[in-house]
């Protein structure tokens, strides 16, 4: 691929689970089939067949995964080369709780057959309902012995630390965290490249075949942090910009909000940067579509664009996410 890079959007790959809804059409305005049970929108995805693609411009149809590999450095910048896109990005709808699960991290998920990443993630909470909970974190005092035994009893939600969340709170849930969203929350999530997930409970419930979902307790527990202790949501960190805050810094990915009321410039520092919006829209200097990035929308910026400039239309929120 020789045309130059520009900032990119993507088609969601859409997925349906049981516990899905019809909000990322209603609240995120997704254009959705029919069906009442969509639970994820993959905004940015470069996994083996699960592979995002260009909607816009000469690169249309290209897929992320073939950007990285033609354009590695053009589009990761200081962080190329990488053999794939190291963050997913996806919006889910919660319209039922999802199954109390944990994920492990990158040594103990390279052992797998085939290997994979760990799976450190952070949530914004984007819409609730009135009750709505995240479980995330053990109570304390909860070790293995005794969270085996509530699993067996089917009472493992004694074991978990719970809240009712607000709009605009975000959780970092670093891998080993056992963790559940509760139903009506719709949730922006930024994650490592991996779907490996370990489910240790799932509210005695079955699937659509009428049968129990399958658990891999003993794999769960093996990879749980006991020491963690619950989870709350993080105090944003101000910072040299006052129209950006930052939620998460660590080892796999540096998240911020960027609440804009004029228009904001990136850093030309040799980064890439994916851009959600999630309240508002904005025009982006470059952007061949000639539409404004709205609400639920996806973009990834490559750092060969040094700096680019963000207008909002009025006033925006978005969530930005980089490498460390």
């Amino acid at each position: 691929m020789s045309h130059p890079l520009y900032p990119l959007r993507f088609e969601p790959i859409l997925r349906r689970y049981l516990w899905g809804g019809r909000r990322l059409a209603t609240v995120l305005h997704k254009p959705l089939p029919p069906g009442d049970d969509y639970a994820e929108s993959w905004e940015l995805c470069d996994r083996k067949d699960d592979q995002s693609a260009v909607t816009a411009g000469p690169l249309r149809d290209a897929t992320l995964g073939e950007l990285v590999q033609t354009c590695g450095r053009d589009l990761l910048g200081r962080h190329a080369p990488l053999d794939r896109f190291p963050l997913l990005i996806k919006l889910l709808d919660a319209q039922k709780v999802l199954s109390v699960q944990v994920h492990p991290h990158d040594a103990q998920a390279a052992l797998l057959s085939p290997p994979d990443l760990g799976k450190t993630e952070a949530w914004l909470v984007l819409a609730t309902e009135p009750g709505s909970v995240i479980y995330a974190g053990l109570k304390r005092g909860f070790d293995r012995h005794a969270l085996e035994r509530e699993i067996n009893r089917g009472t493992c939600e004694l074991c978990l630390h719970r809240f009712e969340p607000q709009v605009g709170d975000c959780l970092f849930i670093p891998a080993g965290t056992v963790h559940a969203l509760g139903a009506g929350l719709v949730i922006a999530e930024v994650q490592q490249s991996s779907d490996v997930t370990y489910r240790l409970y799932d509210w005695n419930r079955v699937g659509a075949d009428g049968r129990p979902r399958p658990l891999h307790v003993e794999a769960a527990l093996d990879v749980i942090d006991f020491d963690r202790g619950p989870v709350n949501p993080i105090r944003p960190e101000p910072t040299e910009r006052p129209q950006i805050e930052q939620l998460v810094a660590c080892d796999k990915f540096v998240l911020e909000r960027w609440q804009l009321h004029e228009p904001l410039t990136t850093p030309a520092d040799n980064e890439c940067r994916v851009l959600l919006v999630v309240a508002g829209q904005v025009d982006v200097a470059g952007d061949p579509s000639g539409e404004p990035l709205l609400m639920g929308q996806t973009m990834l910026l490559p750092a060969s664009l040094g700096a680019v400039q963000i207008r909002p239309r009025g006033t925006a929120t978005i969530l930005c996410g980089r490498l460390p």
